[in-house]
């Protein structure tokens, strides 16, 4: 306890007594010298507490920046994921359909005939199975990236409020990292498998939660954690691509003036270009992710056999199965990503000061 001061639970004519450091609470803290003036806790912390220790402790906390940036992200996940999930979809069931199937030919003969066959067995729905997975998924993803994405970022631009280019890649890098690690992996693990469920004859999941409990009890939780490498890595070089193009060109749009405002739908087009160079990327990743995660990864003994098998079994154009469905899917997810977070982010600025 600090020297000079006394602590008592109400004030009266006593003197006050002596709480030991050990007490778990203090209600008031009373001036010695008046017996009677109660001081303010923080003040009295901040006697305590030494100038650089509260400065080190301020500094691991969130910015209220990345604060707003969670709730915006978290928004936003919801609401775009609603708009372009068949295309999730489809690109999905393309890239399980595997060429070393035990009939030894694909189930589908392209995107039309994979939407075809799933409204023909399950109905329109059918193209929506698995969206609630993704929706539980999506608006932490989002939170998680775009809140790691703004403390980065007030941790590295310079006075203009501008990052350079490596600072663009670095934030993005750190946002997708983080993003895969607390919310990708888990989710997107429980979403291949239960669409991977769907084409079997009987399918064993019969909604969420019992799906992930299956999983738990079948395989542990490292079962909703396969092919964390390569969700890292593709949600890692997804993130640095995306937003180093996005910043870059809004850098170019505005001149380098950060506070100057771009029309959101100049913004779509950039997330769009954004997107379409992500795709481009690192289909690969993607691809190798998703095999990592169906119900068939036991397979393979780690990400890079997955690799090595799709490689020597299908070929190299494998690995960018699904990439037509996937870069009409993640065009349109960036562009509205980022319209919609950058409308977010504008409005709680007005409404909530930094």
């Amino acid at each position: 306890m600090a020297p000079g001061f006394s602590v008592s639970s109400d004030q009266t004519d006593d003197p006050p007594a002596v709480i030991p450091d050990s007490h778990p609470v203090a209600l008031a803290v009373v001036n010695p010298i008046s017996n009677d003036a109660v001081l303010p806790v923080a003040e009295v912390l901040a006697t305590v507490i030494p100038p650089a220790a509260r400065s080190t402790a301020k500094s691991y906390l969130p910015s209220r920046k990345a604060v707003k940036g969670v709730v915006a992200g978290g928004i936003t996940g919801g609401i775009e994921i609603c708009i372009t999930f068949p295309t999730e979809y489809v690109k999905t069931q393309l890239q399980l359909d595997d060429k070393a199937a035990k009939s030894g030919k694909p189930k589908y003969n392209g995107i039309i005939d994979c939407v075809k066959q799933t409204v023909r067995q399950n109905g329109i729905t059918g193209l929506y199975r698995g969206l609630p997975v993704l929706i539980y998924g999506s608006i932490p993803k989002s939170a998680v990236r775009f809140g790691a994405f703004e403390e980065f970022k007030k941790r590295n631009v310079d006075a203009k409020g501008n990052l350079s280019g490596g600072g663009r890649l670095f934030c993005g890098l750190g946002a997708g990292i983080c993003e895969a690690i607390f919310a990708v992996t888990p989710m997107e693990t429980v979403k291949v498998k239960f669409i991977h469920d769907q084409n079997s004859p009987n399918p064993k999941y019969k909604g969420f939660f019992h799906g992930v409990r299956s999983i738990v009890k079948q395989e542990g939780i490292g079962g909703v954690y396969k092919g964390v490498t390569a969700t890292i890595m593709k949600q890692g070089s997804n993130q640095a691509i995306r937003f180093y193009v996005v910043e870059s060109l809004k850098n170019w749009y505005t001149g380098g003036d950060s506070k100057k405002k771009i029309n959101k739908a100049v913004v779509g087009v950039f997330g769009a270009v954004a997107g379409a160079a992500s795709v481009f990327g690192n289909t690969p990743l993607d691809v190798v992710k998703t095999r990592m995660q169906g119900l068939e990864a036991s397979k393979y003994r780690n990400t890079l056999d997955c690799a090595y098998q799709i490689a020597t079994k299908e070929g190299a154009a494998a690995f960018y199965k699904g990439t037509v469905p996937r870069l009409g899917r993640v065009c349109l997810d960036v562009a509205i990503t980022f319209m919609i977070y950058d409308s977010f982010m504008e409005l709680f600025n007005k409404v909530w000061k930094d």
